[in-house]
């Protein structure tokens, strides 16, 4: 074993079992660690590893192991690059795992915009947050979209960098911080279906570059498409019909669920869970104490169905929650789980995924009808 890895490995018994190359892929961001951190964080490896390898092996089969290891790294990465208030945090969230679901919890939900102009306003505002007593603080949509028509900022064309009207990254991490000393947690949306065309992943396989067009759903005819077409439903049938379209500089008939600039991306592909891995966790050590996996029902295509909560997407959150709960587990997701509400429970663990994938679960048009009954006293 290389020197590098060998003081991590030192501290890991070989009653964890777990496979070498995940050791030695952790071993560099681990070199220099405390012991006690050092150790906390191969605990935590350890016990959600199975976790971690249950869902890559749903998802990507052989390939499983080494996009594990790949992950293991990113995840030891962050966790060494957390700050002291976030570690904090994590300790206090290990202690009470259901924080969310505190019933006196009372949520707030706007656009930046229109709330206080941009994020160094939200701060402002948030001894008003305090008077109404919220503690769990949801900013809709903060990340770039496209220019032009973004479908509300949902088509998003960098997740590394803020809305520029609405601040950057530095402003959302001191927002953050100055959210949790209030005791607010702030919610961020992470789309997980689409991005932008404009994203420079599809810039990139407009270009040509292999790599990137395996990100996405690109036929070079109709022949697919048309076999996918008989059992997908339109979302936006009136200005947005079918589910493809073509791309002049991609040469090919792309999937774009939504809207034709919003192209889907391809989770068949351990590239992609690679990808978001990454931007989960970067987002976490900016402070951001839940993401809301929007879309997330659309995620696996499968021929003969309608391509919505297909089974393996309990696979995708149970790795995201797996990987957040080795390098950050004072973050919790949130489902838009736009399905029947009898699929609902499906989001929140049922059967093998229980405990296992999201700690809560939005369904717009649910809470709709929940008020309804309320306001009507009619529950028919």
């Amino acid at each position: 074993m290389s020197a590098t890895t060998s003081s991590a490995a030192e501290t890991t018994p070989p009653v964890y079992g777990l496979p070498p190359a995940v050791w030695d892929a952790v071993g560099p961001a681990l070199e220099g660690m405390g012991t006690t951190r050092r150790e906390v964080f191969c605990s935590r490896l350890a016990h959600w590893y199975p976790d971690l390898i249950d869902g890559l092996t749903t998802l990507y089969g052989e390939k499983a192991e080494g996009t594990a290891a790949h992950l293991a790294a990113k995840a030891a990465q962050a966790y060494a690059e957390r700050s002291g208030g976030l570690r904090r945090l994590a300790l206090d969230r290990t202690l009470d795992p259901l924080w969310a679901q505190d019933p006196s919890r009372i949520g707030y939900a706007a656009y930046t915009e229109r709330f206080a102009g941009d994020l160094r306003g939200v701060e402002e505002r948030i001894p008003y947050l305090r008077e109404l007593g919220v503690s769990y603080l949801h900013l809709m949509p903060l990340l770039t979209p496209r220019p032009g028509d973004s479908d509300g900022g949902y088509a998003v064309a960098d997740y590394r960098s803020v809305r520029a009207d609405l601040g950057d990254m530095e402003d959302l991490e001191h927002l953050t911080g100055a959210l949790r000393r209030e005791g607010i947690s702030l919610v961020v949306d992470l789309v997980l279906n689409h991005v932008a065309r404009e994203h420079e992943w599809a810039q990139r396989a407009r270009a040509g570059e292999e790599r990137y067009r395996d990100y996405f759903y690109i036929f070079p005819d109709r022949t697919e498409p048309d076999v996918y077409e008989q059992t997908l439903p339109e979302i936006f049938p009136d200005f947005a019909p079918g589910n493809f379209t073509w791309d002049e500089e991609a040469e090919g008939w792309v999937w774009t669920t939504f809207n034709s600039f919003q192209w889907d991306v391809n989770w068949r592909n351990p590239n992609i869970m690679e990808e978001y891995a990454q931007i989960v966790l970067d987002l976490a050590n900016r402070g951001v104490e839940v993401l809301r996996l929007d879309a997330i029902a659309f995620t696996i295509k499968r021929k003969g169905t309608d391509c919505q909560g297909q089974p393996e997407v309990h696979a995708i959150t149970e790795v995201l929650k797996a990987l957040t709960r080795i390098a950050c587990p004072a973050v919790d997701l949130k489902a838009e789980a736009i399905v029947a509400p009898t699929e609902l429970l499906q989001y929140l663990g049922q059967g093998k995924y229980t405990g296992k994938v999201s700690d809560l679960a939005y369904h717009n048009s649910l809470m709709v009808q929940v008020w309804s009954m309320l306001a009507s006293k009619n529950v028919r």
